[in-house]
């Protein structure tokens, strides 16, 4: 059940458009990088890097400020987790994220790839928010390939990011995120929902890589009738 926020942070951040939102963005990877690339511009961008040299120059090509985990969560509106789920979960732990909006993009998928390492009963975003229990878990963007941040926006516009969270503000900005990255939104319920969005997600991998059809793909989902 999505929860009817209180007068806090998340709260006011309802009225307040993504552009004049802060968006952390925790890990320069493939994921990362691509998200950095499509909301240039569009949201006051800070990247969190664990070599802050090494991604000087990329921050600068996205008119992003570049600082270590810690900094870039402290004045942020919104943290993205662009780290692999083992990684987030251990950081999460030493980040103060009470009150932020906590976006959980992982798939925690064996070392192999092969599966899930934990799913159906519980899901990595669920993990987190335990984890980080002050915080606003909100999952999405786990079914969406690196590569897709690589096409035009408009080749994107219809391709649904899943979101699921308890909290109705924080689900709101993380959708307002989505719109200004050049995807649709489709909202599951709560957070509990990451149970099923996360082997969608491991789906889409199997169809990308283990059964050939390359990360050009997107799961979709169709309405038929009025």
């Amino acid at each position: 059940m999505l929860q009817r926020p209180g007068l806090d942070r998340g709260h006011r951040n309802r009225n307040r458009g993504i552009s004049q939102m802060t968006t952390a963005i925790l890990g320069l990877g493939n994921m990362g990088k691509g998200l950095a690339k499509r909301l240039a511009g569009k949201t006051e961008l800070v990247l969190g890097a664990s070599n802050v040299a090494a991604a000087a120059d990329f921050a600068k090509s996205v008119g992003a400020t570049v600082t270590d985990y810690k900094s870039a969560v402290a004045g942020a509106d919104i943290v993205v987790l662009a780290v692999p789920y083992p990684v987030a979960l251990e950081l999460v732990k030493t980040l103060e994220l009470a009150g932020k909006t906590v976006v959980d993009m992982t798939n925690p998928v064996k070392a192999d790839f092969s599966g899930l390492a934990i799913g159906h009963t519980t899901s990595a975003a669920e993990e987190l928010q335990a984890a980080a229990p002050a915080a606003k878990v909100v999952k999405g963007f786990n079914t969406i390939f690196a590569s897709l941040f690589d096409t035009p926006a408009s080749a994107t516009a219809h391709v649904p990011v899943f979101l699921a969270g308890n909290d109705a503000a924080a689900v709101d900005a993380v959708a307002a995120l989505v719109s200004a990255a050049g995807f649709a939104v489709e909202k599951v319920g709560g957070l509990d929902g990451a149970r099923l969005v996360e082997p969608v997600g491991m789906l889409n991998i199997r169809f990308g890589y283990g059964l050939g059809q390359g990360t050009a793909i997107a799961p979709a989902w169709l309405k038929l009738a009025a």
